[in-house]
């Protein structure tokens, strides 16, 4: 059931690229969803929240533009807060279609009230003056269709579940290190998959050389996201 009393933040973390925040809970028992809009002459919502959330996500897209105005909805994965509110949100903008990679929509399309755009591994989605391009990235973190968005122009890795953190209420976006609360995170709950690839999947997405690494849980991180995701591949050796 849709929870009308939550509220998103509204967070612009690079130019026409907004953070949709909302904390569910409190304490140690907290966690924070976000979604990314990239707006443009064709606006992108990168995840949808879960259908509980919907009416918090309507509510600050329609603070940056209207809901209507919409014409892709992305997601990396299928679960609950990267495409649970799919139909809401296609239902509240009538022209906007899913956008998600080539064995995401051969798996997850029947749960859509439209017909997805199947993007192939590189292959580039026009917005106007941006620019995303889809990067397969199976069972990183995890799910057989997992895939993540790059935009080249601020040089943005929407990247899903990496590098989630707990908490529930965080600033948008940090210079501080993420790595180590979000490896906390993953040796108390293990949501890794740790498939065989990952290593060479994230040196892919280290060669996109990021400038901001936006988390879909906890605070975006502006930097070296190179770096960061080198790191990261480095520290899942140590516990493989």
């Amino acid at each position: 059931m849709a929870d009308s009393s939550m509220e998103a933040r509204v967070t612009e973390v690079a130019d026409g690229i907004y953070q949709l925040h909302t904390p569910v809970g409190t304490g140690k028992a907290g966690f924070s969803f976000n979604q990314y809009l990239l707006v443009d002459d064709a606006p992108l919502l990168f995840h949808t929240g879960s259908r509980r959330l919907f009416p918090a996500v309507r509510a600050a897209i329609a603070r940056v533009m209207p809901v209507e105005r919409l014409r892709y909805v992305a997601f990396s994965h299928c679960e609950s807060d990267e495409c649970g509110a799919m139909n809401e949100l296609l239902d509240a903008a009538p022209q906007a279609v899913p956008v998600c990679g080539r064995i995401a929509a051969m798996v997850d399309a029947d749960m859509f009230d439209r017909a997805p755009r199947a993007l192939q591994e590189g292959e580039v989605l026009e917005l106007g003056e941006r620019r995303v391009r889809w990067l397969d990235a199976p069972h990183l973190p995890h799910g057989w269709e997992c895939g993540y968005l790059f935009e080249e122009s601020t040089a943005t890795l929407l990247c899903g579940d990496l590098f989630t953190q707990p908490g529930a209420d965080h600033t948008a976006l940090t210079r501080d290190d993420i790595l180590a609360p979000s490896e906390a995170m993953r040796r108390s709950m293990d949501y890794y998959a740790h498939g065989r690839d990952a290593p060479q999947l994230l040196e892919k997405l280290a060669a996109t050389s990021p400038r901001m690494v936006a988390c879909m849980h906890g605070r975006a991180y502006e930097g070296d996201g190179a770096a960061l995701l080198r790191e990261l591949a480095r520290a899942l050796a140590l516990t493989a």
